[in-house]
């Protein structure tokens, strides 16, 4: 078997040799070689033509966003942001995942982590992840609306729409190259949408918050981090909190709120199945599930639960999935009423709410 070949740019030398270490000590994985900072990074990766890169955010001399901007312009492979945790590292995330960065992984304890072997599991599923597809679907290069809110156009809702009446739910799982994908979707769902939205997003904890004001920017429905006891409203998306799950109640007056919390133990806080399941719970068989790229197979047997329960289910297809994991492991269990790449979603959605299934 062909291991796939790793370039490792970190201006830290302890990083360096910390991530060549723990990924050549991953089955089908070798590190070819590391560079100091970007520039460097930049001439061995077009020397010596890795299949994945390991980007550091933040070095010297030149910054791992210039340097992504060239390795992603000249096509050379996938690359992987490592990044910390803090706001202005999500913040610089998110950019790198709009010039075409595949996936990030964050570094568990700032930039210089000596902890690192704590991310060794789900560093080297991302790298085989990336390696293991095409060179135009992994570098594809969003283009990121931005739209301005402004009060006198936010649709005014009767109370007892809000008060749990007549508007649906939707539900989104989406983890491994989703927080470009979604852009295919969310932007293009308009603010007078009778449903309330709820989105998991495989994360770490720190960077949803800056996740959704991003989204939040470029979308009509309003996009917010949810906290605990948000009164759930149709045009407005919540996107879980790293680090709980996200769950519904629904009160006696049909008011229904958010609960979050980091019970039960799961693979994934917050966990797509979980989501979706107390929102099929509250929402019965006006519950839409959809479910897209990602590693794995979170959200898959909560999909059968919503179609069970009446409810209607979309799958991303291979064509646009970055990694068909998820919404692949939906099909196979039967669980799916359409399958559609990620462009057409947000049609169906609106034409199913709005007509219903």
């Amino acid at each position: 078997m062909k291991k796939v070949r790793v370039l490792v740019v970190d201006d830290s030398a302890l990083m360096r040799k910390k991530i060549k270490e723990m990924l050549d000590d991953s089955f089908g994985i070798e590190v070819v070689d590391t560079a100091r900072n970007g520039e460097d990074g930049v001439a061995k990766a077009m020397a010596l033509k890795p299949d994945v890169i390991t980007l550091d955010v933040n070095m010297p001399v030149m910054d791992g966003l210039t340097a992504l901007k060239i390795i992603t312009d000249n096509n050379i492979c996938p690359v992987i942001m490592l990044s910390s945790l803090t706001q202005e590292g999500a913040t610089t995330t998110f950019q790198a995942l709009e010039l075409g960065a595949f996936d990030f992984v964050a570094k568990p304890s700032g930039t210089v982590s000596r902890d690192i072997d704590m991310v060794k599991r789900e560093l080297s599923a991302k790298v085989k992840a990336a390696a293991g597809l095409g060179l135009s679907k992994l570098t594809r290069k969003i283009s990121v609306p931005r739209f301005e809110k402004h009060e006198a156009e936010e649709p005014e809702y009767p109370a007892e729409r809000a008060a749990g009446g007549d508007f649906k739910a939707v539900c989104i799982g989406i983890s491994t190259g989703g927080p470009k994908t979604i852009f295919d979707v969310l932007p293009h769902i308009p603010q007078n949408l009778n449903a309330a939205i709820f989105m998991v997003q495989h994360m770490p904890v720190g960077f949803t918050e800056a996740y959704a004001r991003r989204l939040n920017d470029s979308c009509r429905v309003t996009v917010k981090e949810v906290t605990p006891g948000d009164i759930v409203t149709p045009g407005v998306c919540y996107v879980g909190k790293a680090g709980n799950h996200m769950t519904l109640y629904k009160k006696m007056n049909g008011e229904i709120t958010i609960r979050l919390g980091k019970t039960p133990e799961h693979a994934f806080i917050p966990s797509v199945d979980i989501m979706m399941e107390s929102v099929s719970g509250v929402f019965g068989d006006k519950t839409l599930g959809v479910l897209m790229t990602g590693m794995g197979n979170d959200g898959a047997a909560s999909m059968c639960k919503i179609k069970q329960a009446g409810g209607y289910t979309i799958a991303e297809s291979e064509e646009t999935a970055v990694v068909y994991g998820m919404p692949k492991e939906a099909v196979l269990k039967g669980c799916t009423d359409i399958v559609l790449p990620s462009y057409k979603i947000a049609a169906e959605i609106c034409r199913k709410v709005e007509k219903g299934w």
